[in-house]
């Protein structure tokens, strides 16, 4: 639930009757011809059982300052939900609206492999309209967070999974975007790393950025958010308080 200074804040995120679908793969077949001829023998599928419905009707206010977590079992849709946030899937039925500088935080999400750490770190600053000044006096805060030693002038392809999630929450937790996603990111790193991501999450949603946190972890999402979003089978089945939307996941689990 929101507090009332949240309540009466700007809607940032508008989602409404949001719908998105993928194509299943149907057959497998050795070329064009027999796909072909699968097709005219009758062998393939009617369409509703060739796709896939990732969101179902998705309605959903976020507001600016609110930290909102989102929990689900694996395939329920939230890395999708993220994703239409965010811009990079255009839901095919429905409207995305969103206010502000989205930044969608996965393993490395927004980096480029062939550049070194230090060059993706300038880049998602320019990205976000810093000027040159402002990138530079930012480079070392960003550098001694991410604690990744001499790796940050080695390129991107070259790094763990662990090493880009440190790069990658270091970025937007220095650069603070307007809207902030976060998806399973506090999972990842060694427990030192993990003490310290918290700790500056815990600055950033007392602050005016809008934080939506996908987490299989209760805990973590009762000790950030004030509100939560269960989701199952590409819907929102539940929007209350992290304790209550615990409460039914571990339930339903």
């Amino acid at each position: 639930m929101s507090s009332p200074v949240v309540a009466a804040a700007e809607p940032v995120i508008i989602l409404d009757e949001v719908w998105l679908t993928f194509p299943l793969v149907e057959y497998h077949a050795a070329g064009v011809k027999e796909a072909f001829l699968m097709r005219v023998r009758g062998q393939t599928k009617p369409k509703a059982e060739r796709e896939f419905v990732a969101l179902r009707g998705i309605s959903v206010t976020i507001r600016k300052g609110e930290t909102v977590g989102i929990m689900g079992r694996n395939g329920s849709g939230k890395t999708t939900l993220l994703r239409v946030m965010s811009g990079a899937y255009r839901p095919d039925r429905g409207k995305v609206t969103t206010k502000g500088k989205v930044t969608n935080l996965q393993l490395g999400s927004g980096f480029r492999e062939e550049l070194t750490g230090y060059e993706n770190v300038k880049l998602s600053a320019a990205i976000m309209g810093l000027s040159p000044t402002e990138v530079a006096s930012l480079m070392e805060p960003i550098i001694q967070f991410a604690d990744i030693g001499p790796h940050i002038y080695q390129p991107l392809r070259t790094y763990s999974s662990g090493m880009k999630a440190r790069l990658g929450f270091s970025v937007a937790s220095v650069l603070k975007p307007d809207i902030l996603l976060l998806d399973e990111l506090l999972a990842v790193g060694d427990a030192d790393f993990k003490k310290k991501s918290m700790a500056r999450m815990e600055e950033m949603v007392t602050g005016d950025t809008t934080v939506v946190i996908v987490s299989h972890d209760p805990g973590e999402l009762k000790r950030l958010c004030t509100r939560a979003l269960l989701m199952d089978k590409g819907s929102i089945v539940l929007d209350a308080s992290p304790a209550e939307v615990e409460k039914s996941y571990l339930g339903a689990s």
